[in-house]
């Protein structure tokens, strides 16, 4: 496999993001200048089309996968049960892939953000060994577990029990400004840009459909929208915040993140396996459909909809969503390790959860694979060369990017 020129990694990097909203993509190209990890993070793409050819990769048994896994892109989420848990968080690149892709995205994350983990390039190596061992031997057990505050450990164990603390009022004073007796969202440049009227309009419009299906349409009513800026690959896609009335104001309020679902990126990677997944609704059933399956329990107040002709997801912004502070080990390598192996744990047991729907493999089938032991080298292998490539096209796209 050969490095691309800095010129086609840039042309392919604007490819993807043609008819993204220009001012948040300005931001989401800023932002990949920063380190290599933030690059891996924004161009999924590139990863995919530069995965290496390997019995491993192309020939593993078909599961639900993440499809942009990295270290952040795991956290917490209150459950519909009322309880929070720690999981994978993004599913908007979700697909039915072979399994090891998202075990070499992660490792690969891992090794690519060894300065974001503060660890030398030999505790991510050692730490990816950790957390490749502990994906195979969840995948050996065949039982799919979950992480909530009463079975976690180490730094996962300290953000979930902060976490309970966090009261609704709490995240509302961190997004909103008070004025006239009523709640507007904070238009910061941080985490909102404004919406144009039109947008603000169509928006309202759309919410009000969507509580008319509802058992309580006055939960749903609009008080604020504002254009959000969330994450990094999804920088520039249709996605709003909204305010609206939910148990009453101020308090009471509640905010729901609206983002738009676009293909996952995994797509003609897969076709040129001869790999088709199952043809969904639309983008958005396909990426609230995986996260159903593959988390313990259902996100609270999530969505597939669509506004207009586009695709999109509606779930609520919870105040007990929030990543592990993973760089704060404190050079104790076991707090890291502990950190890392909760990840490849939690991978396996996703998969294992979603198994044998939609064209997955079977559990069987999983334990069986991970039985072997010749793709774990070759996992290992694929992401040293992943992230030695990654590197690469990210020192071409600063000297290109501009």
């Amino acid at each position: 496999m050969s490095s691309q020129s800095s010129a086609s990694v840039v042309d392919s990097i604007r490819r993807f993001n043609a008819g993204r909203d220009p001012e948040r993509l300005a931001l989401k190209l800023a932002r990949m200048k920063e380190s290599p990890f933030v690059f891996l993070r924004g161009a999924c793409h590139l990863f995919y089309d530069a995965l290496p050819d390997s019995p491993a990769l192309s020939g593993a048994p078909l599961a639900w996968c993440c499809g942009d896994l990295h270290f952040e892109n795991f956290g917490s989420y209150r459950a519909d049960n009322g309880l929070v848990y720690f999981d994978i968080n993004d599913y908007d690149e979700a697909a039915l892939a072979p399994c090891t892709w998202d075990i070499v995205r992660l490792l690969t994350s891992i090794r690519c953000g060894a300065d974001v983990l503060n660890a030398s390039p030999a505790e991510a190596l050692a730490v990816s060994h950790d957390c490749l061992s502990a994906y195979r031997a969840a995948l050996l057990r065949g039982k799919p577990l979950w992480v909530e505050r009463d079975t976690a450990d180490g730094l996962v164990r300290e953000l979930l029990v902060a976490l309970h603390e966090r009261n609704r009022a709490e995240l509302l004073d961190r997004r909103t400004v008070y004025k006239g007796g009523r709640r507007q969202l904070k238009v910061d440049g941080v985490k909102a840009l404004p919406a144009a009227a039109a947008d603000r309009q169509a928006v309202a419009a759309f919410m009000a459909e969507f509580a008319a299906t509802q058992a309580d349409p006055g939960f749903f009513k609009v008080l604020d929208v504002a254009r959000r800026i969330a994450g990094t690959g999804s920088l520039g896609v249709v996605r709003y915040v909204i305010l609206v009335e939910g148990k009453g104001s101020p308090d009471g309020n509640y905010l729901f993140d609206l983002k738009e679902a676009r293909p996952s990126a995994l797509l003609s990677p897969l076709q040129r396996l001869g790999i088709q997944p199952p043809p969904p609704s639309d983008e958005a059933e396909r990426a609230v459909a995986a996260e159903k399956r593959m988390q313990a329990v259902d996100h609270a107040f999530l969505y597939a909809v669509r506004v207009g002709d586009v695709p999109c997801v509606l779930r609520m912004l919870q105040p007990a969503e929030d990543r592990v502070a993973i760089g704060d080990w404190g050079r104790k390598i076991e707090r890291l390790r502990e950190v890392v192996v909760t990840l490849g744990r939690i991978l396996a047991w996703d998969q294992l959860r979603a198994a044998g729907r939609s064209g997955a493999a079977c559990a069987d089938e999983l334990s069986d694979f991970a039985r072997a032991d010749a793709w774990q080298q070759e996992v290992l292998d694929a992401a040293a060369t992943m992230t030695a490539l990654t590197r690469t096209q990210w020192q071409e796209f600063c000297r290109s990017a501009d």
